[in-house]
C-alpha cells in the first residue's frame, strides 16, 4: 500500500517506522519541507517528500499534526486525492498546554469534525487515543492475550475498514467507535483516552463517555501532571488517565 504521512512526531513517526517495516511504500512530510524529513525518512526506510508529494497517488493518508498546523494546510491540498482514499486524523486538542484556543472547539464542536471542515473532506479518527510509547512498544500479534485496542471512528464504512486493518497490522485490536460525530468519545480525558485497554474494556469506556465532561477534566491536566514529576513513566501516565474516569 502507498501511504502518505504528514507529520513525523511521536505518533506519525512511529507509524511511519512500523508501516515501512511492514513493507508499505511510505512517504513522509512535514511543514518544513523535504530536507527536514530526509534523515528520518532514510532511517526508517521511507521516502522524504513535501506535503503534496506525500499524498499524491497515496492509497492512505495519515495526518499527524497539531490542530494549528491543520489550519495552515493549503485549502486545495486534497483536490487531486481520490475520495475513496481514507484520510486519518490522529490529532487532539490541548488548549492552554500546547494549542491556542479554537473558538469552535471550545463551543463544543467535535475535534475531527472540525478537522474535516478545514481540509474539505471526510476523515477517519484513529491513533489519537493511544500513548506514543504504547504504539511503539506494546503492540502484539492478532489473537495474543492482553492485546491492547485503538478506537476508530468515521462515516465511510470502507475507509474505516482500511484503517482498522492498519491498526491490526501495527499490533492492536481495532474497535469501531461509530461515526465521526461520535468521535468525541475518544478525545482527551474521556474514559477511552490513552488508558491501555483491551478491546472489551475499550468498548465499555467508549460507552461510558458523557458529552461535555472531558474538557473540564482535560483542563485539570497541568496540575495533575505536576504531581507526577518532571519525567513521568508510561505506567504513571496510564494510571493518571485511568484515574480521571474510573470504570466500574
Amino acid at each position: 500500500m502507498k501511504i502518505g504521512i504528514i507529520g513525523i512526531g511521536s505518533i506519525g513517526g512511529t507509524l511511519a517506522r512500523k508501516l515501512s517495516s511492514a513493507g508499505h511504500e511510505v512517504r513522509v512530510a512535514n511543514s518544513k519541507g523535504v530536507d527536514d524529513v530526509r534523515l528520518f525518512a532514510d532511517e526508517v526506510g521511507a521516502t522524504a517528500a513535501d506535503t503534496r508529494g506525500a499524498i499524491s497517488g497515496a492509497d492512505l493518508v495519515i495526518m499527524s499534526i497539531p490542530l494549528p498546523a491543520v489550519e495552515k494546510l493549503p485549502k486545495d491540498l486534497f483536490k487531486d486525492v481520490a475520495e475513496s482514499v481514507p484520510v486519518v486524523d490522529t490529532s487532539n486538542y490541548y488548549p492552554g498546554m500546547r494549542d491556542p484556543r479554537i473558538a469552535d472547539l471550545d463551543a463544543g464542536e467535535v475535534e475531527s469534525v472540525w478537522v474535516s471542515k478545514q481540509i474539505g473532506r471526510p476523515v477517519i479518527k484513529a491513533f489519537n487515543n493511544i500513548l506514543a510509547e504504547t504504539l511503539a512498544k506494546l503492540g502484539k500479534p492478532e489473537g495474543a492475550a492482553g492485546r491492547l485496542a485503538v478506537a476508530v471512528a468515521g462515516d465511510d464504512a470502507a475507509a474505516k475498514q482500511v484503517v482498522m486493518g492498519i491498526v491490526n497490522e501495527v499490533g492492536f485490536d481495532p474497535v469501531d467507535a461509530r461515526t465521526l460525530a461520535e468521535s468525541w468519545r475518544q478525545q482527551p480525558s474521556t474514559p477511552a483516552y490513552c488508558c491501555d485497554y483491551d478491546a472489551a474494556t475499550m468498548r465499555k469506556a467508549l460507552g461510558a463517555a458523557v458529552k461535555g465532561e472531558a474538557p473540564k477534566k482535560r483542563d485539570q491536566l497541568p496540575d495533575k501532571m505536576g504531581t507526577l514529576g518532571s519525567n513521568p513513566t508510561h505506567a504513571h501516565m496510564v494510571a493518571m488517565n485511568r484515574s480521571l474516569n474510573p470504570l466500574t
